[in-house]
């Protein structure tokens, strides 16, 4: 038995309810090889995106358009320019930023799609 049938096993003999987490959202950075944008991204925002709420509430996942897309992607469309940052929610785009608009933009923009979802506020 798997474990989250046994979790449901559980929970239907002791009569408790458990509540499983929504697909988390995610925030994919379409990127390539030899992106000059996408080095200044990796500069100044990857090294602390992940401290910041908003890196807590929707993760950096790295997509490389030089390869193949992954399945759960198929149906995002990655846009012509790189780098592009697409908010996914539960395998459906909410929100995307084109291109880097350096440091003093992106979290702005990133939290206004943010918002826009009924998300709680992110603040970095």
């Amino acid at each position: 038995m798997s474990r989250r049938i046994a979790k449901f096993a559980w929970a239907a003999v002791t009569g408790l309810c458990l509540s499983l987490p929504a697909a988390a959202s995610e925030l994919v950075m379409f990127e390539r090889a030899g992106c000059g944008w996408c080095a200044r991204f990796n500069a100044e925002i990857a090294p602390i995106y992940a401290k910041t709420d908003e890196g807590r509430d929707a993760p950096l996942r790295r997509v490389d358009l030089g390869k193949p897309l992954p399945a759960d992607l198929a149906g995002i469309d990655p846009g012509a320019f790189t780098p592009t940052f697409v908010i996914v929610d539960q395998g459906r785009e909410i929100g995307r930023i084109r291109g880097y608009p350096g440091e003093a933009f992106f979290f702005g923009l990133l939290g206004r799609i943010m918002n826009a979802t009924n998300r709680p506020q992110a603040r970095t």
